[in-house]
């Protein structure tokens, strides 16, 4: 039995891997982590065969976690499969001095998922695995809805275009609130102090004023500093202008990526 932790933190995510693996012949699910801090203390509890990373995560990112990982008391290393939605050559290069076995980037198949955990730990054999349909953007809205894995990347690379720091609170709690807006189009309606803020602050453990003030300086960190004439374009102010507010930018960006899914249908 293959024992796999998943390690991100987009609970939709982590939702969907697991339902997956757990449906694989010999693989077992033995944790979940959506921070690195967590991420280190499950895998010196569970001791697991392989590590499903992700490269952003609150408090430790996946950096941090290899590069703490050899600290820790283990019968033996597990086998590194890092998430990542850009394939930048330098970040990838830190990781595999770091022993990371394998990378794959956003989004991708489960099924080519399950070849490599198998591949990297030892068990290859073809009849052990269960095919499912791959995701895909050109399907129906609720459908759409479940491919957490193609609607993080997109966010993720809209949120990189933007120019905000991926080290900021701001862009783990922005890119989460796009994604609860597109899972539940009814949420919008005026309801982001009373339903969003509150929601995405009991998950990352702090305020609906925290993450309203932290989506904010994000915002007023990209409006200065990032790329402009892309937040010009895609919220329709100028630069005579205020910048957009959070509700606005987060409206736009679930727009957006309803508008690129409608294009491959």
């Amino acid at each position: 039995m293959l024992k796999i932790l998943i390690a991100d933190n987009n609970v939709g995510l982590c939702e969907t891997l697991e339902a997956f693996l757990e449906r694989q012949e010999a693989m077992q699910v033995v944790g979940i982590a959506h921070d690195g801090e967590e991420t280190l203390t499950l895998i010196e509890e569970q001791e697991p065969d392989v590590v499903i990373l992700d490269i952003t995560m609150p408090h430790l990112d996946g950096l941090g976690v290899m590069e703490r990982l050899s600290r820790l008391h283990l019968t033996q290393r597990p086998k590194i499969i890092v998430l990542t939605a850009f394939g930048r050559e330098d970040i990838i290069r830190r990781f595999t001095d770091l022993g990371a076995d394998y990378f794959v980037v956003k989004p991708f198949d489960l099924n080519v998922l399950a070849d490599r955990i198998r591949q990297f730990a030892g068990d290859d054999t073809e009849d052990s695995l269960v095919r499912e349909p791959e995701l895909e953007l050109n399907q129906s809205p609720r459908t759409m809805a479940r491919s957490t894995v193609n609607r993080e990347a997109m966010v993720t690379e809209l949120l990189h275009k933007i120019g905000i720091p991926a080290h900021f609170k701001g862009y783990n709690y922005l890119r989460d609130a796009v994604l609860v807006v597109l899972e539940e189009e009814g949420l919008f309606g005026g309801s982001l102090t009373k339903e969003l803020y509150p929601r995405l602050a009991e998950k990352y453990n702090t305020t609906p004023g925290g993450v309203e003030a932290a989506i904010r300086n994000a915002v007023i960190t990209a409006w200065d500093h990032g790329n402009r004439a892309f937040l010009e374009e895609l919220t329709g102010r100028t630069t005579k202008g205020r910048f957009p507010t959070n509700s606005l930018i987060i409206a736009k960006l679930a727009d957006q990526l309803k508008y690129k899914a409608r294009l491959s249908s």
